[in-house]
């Protein structure tokens, strides 16, 4: 399974953007996607996940701005990001999870910054 992410950039504090990740593996509806985010010298942390029965769960510093969502026929996973924050400057990375075993993208940088 090869998950590629886009979508990353600099955008201003209180703007909006739009993360996407394709997967390329053939259980993708099956999966658990999620994103992830890391701030270098800190730990990989929790943003959003979406079970395939539409169960979603985020973290309390995104909720009410971030909105996670899949399209099962195109295989792929995105994230809603609004009313950004200095402190939402992080790598994100997109996660999937099947059968026990999972994958992570290779990361798009989003910095928040006037």
């Amino acid at each position: 399974v090869q998950l590629v992410e886009s979508g990353g950039g600099l955008v201003q504090p209180g703007g909006s953007v739009r993360l996407s990740c394709v997967a390329s593996g053939t259980f993708f509806s099956l999966a658990v996607m999620g994103w992830y985010r890391q701030v270098p010298g800190k730990q990989r942390e929790l943003v959003a996940t979406l079970s395939s029965n539409g169960y979603t769960r985020y973290a309390d510093p995104v909720k009410g701005r971030f909105t996670i969502s899949r399209d099962d026929g195109k295989n792929t996973v995105d994230l809603q990001m609004n009313s950004l924050k200095n402190e939402d400057t992080a790598v994100y990375y997109c996660y999937e999870i099947v059968s026990g075993r999972s994958w992570w993208g290779q990361g798009t940088l989003v910095t928040v910054s006037s």
